[in-house]
């Protein structure tokens, strides 16, 4: 294998920047005091940590509401799903695409006795919106609609959907999974309009173990875990001060100081990627609506190949891709059958996932390396 790795899954997690890390290794060994104890090292960890949220909810641009941090997103996705107020038997309206962490809870919800009910979704992974409306009544009382596909980067139209909603069940709650958009794409809490989103640090970045759940004044949650009532009682437990540093830094770096930069950047490489994919490949087919996604993700289809089989043939190239969810890589995949494709192509899917620790010139070896494994695997099949 190549000494250097092209790393290529950027969806499925990031490296942590070292400024980040250099920040939290203060926070361990300098600052590692406990903020609910009541002396002066303490008291000023607590100020930090009330700065920190107000400082992340404005990289949301949050209306009045609360920011309680999270073991990730999938506790706060969990939080959203379980804690909060819906009358039993109620419809709840889940994203057919939507990540595990919402999909699996979802039934559980359904073996509960709530009247789970999933939005189909368009061939780009994002929900399509009229048949999303063929599931709207009163009674409805949750829906959760992720901001980002995180198998495609396709966006929702969230802003649309929450106010389709409302219309119709005013007292419905709403809730994003925002974890594949925050730090990507500018997200606007205010103009969404959502009732609760989703985030989490180390797909921008940041430490892996640390999520938040923003939640809007007059939304109706109890706690998930009980105890000595940190976050205002909403998730007890010794606060993760030096990942919540971390998250913070990340999210500077993310949103306030390097985001047009970066966001150019990736996304002229995405293109190229995809331009040259569609020069030199037969038969691929792009799945993202780059028009209408994160700037980060390009997930495409090869023809008469297993993605999985492929994943493992870059890897001697030092290519490293993914095949969506890694989160789901213990199970097959269900979201390969939702997406349209003819059987030559469904198996086949392959995500690329990009960061600025990219560069264009490692286009041509990716490609390369594909068309090179991509000839022996469909030979070695029709053999």
């Amino acid at each position: 294998m190549d000494n250097k790795t092209i790393y290529l899954d950027n969806a499925a997690t990031t490296c942590v920047y070292g400024d980040v890390a250099q920040k939290m290794a203060k926070a361990m060994t300098e600052d590692y005091f406990n903020p609910s104890a009541l002396y002066p090292q303490a008291v000023d960890i607590a100020v930090e940590l009330r700065k920190i949220r107000e400082h992340i909810k404005s990289a949301m641009h949050a209306p009045d509401g609360e920011l309680y941090f999270t073991s990730g997103g999938t506790e706060a996705n969990n939080t959203a799903l379980f804690c909060t107020r819906k009358p039993k038997g109620s419809r709840i309206i889940i994203g057919l695409g939507e990540h595990d962490s919402i999909f699996v809870s979802a039934n559980e919800l359904k073996a509960q006795g709530y009247d789970v009910v999933f939005a189909p979704i368009r061939s780009d992974g994002t929900v399509d919106i009229d048949e999303f409306k063929k599931l709207l009544t009163n009674k409805v009382s949750f829906v959760s609609i992720m901001h980002a596909s995180n198998e495609t980067g396709g966006i929702n139209d969230v802003a649309l959907l929450v106010k389709l909603t409302k219309k119709v069940a005013p007292d419905a709650v709403f809730h994003s999974d925002g974890v594949q958009a925050f730090g990507k794409i500018n997200v606007n809490l205010r103009a969404l309009g959502v009732d609760l989103y989703s985030v989490s640090a180390h797909k921008l970045h940041g430490p892996k173990g640390i999520g938040a759940l923003y939640v809007k004044n007059g939304t109706s949650v109890k706690p998930l875990l009980f105890g000595g009532g940190q976050e205002k009682g909403m998730r007890s437990g010794t606060e993760n001060y030096p990942s919540i540093v971390g998250f913070d830094c990340a999210v500077q770096r993310a949103v306030f100081d390097e985001f047009d930069e970066n966001y150019s950047k990736i996304s002229k490489y995405r293109e190229y990627l995809s331009q040259q994919l569609k020069n030199k490949i037969d038969d691929v087919v792009i799945i993202t609506d780059i028009e209408k996604s994160v700037p980060n993700v390009l997930t495409v289809a090869f023809k008469d190949v297993r993605g999985e089989v492929l994943l493992h043939s870059l890897e001697k190239h030092g290519i490293l891709v993914g095949i969506g969810s890694a989160c789901s890589s213990h199970h097959e995949s269900r979201f390969k059958g939702l997406l349209g494709l003819d059987t030559a192509h469904k198996d086949g899917i392959i995500r690329f996932s990009m960061s600025d620790g990219n560069s264009i010139d490692e286009v041509d070896t990716v490609v390369e390396a594909i068309k090179q494994e991509l000839f022996v695997l469909t030979k070695f099949k029709r053999v």
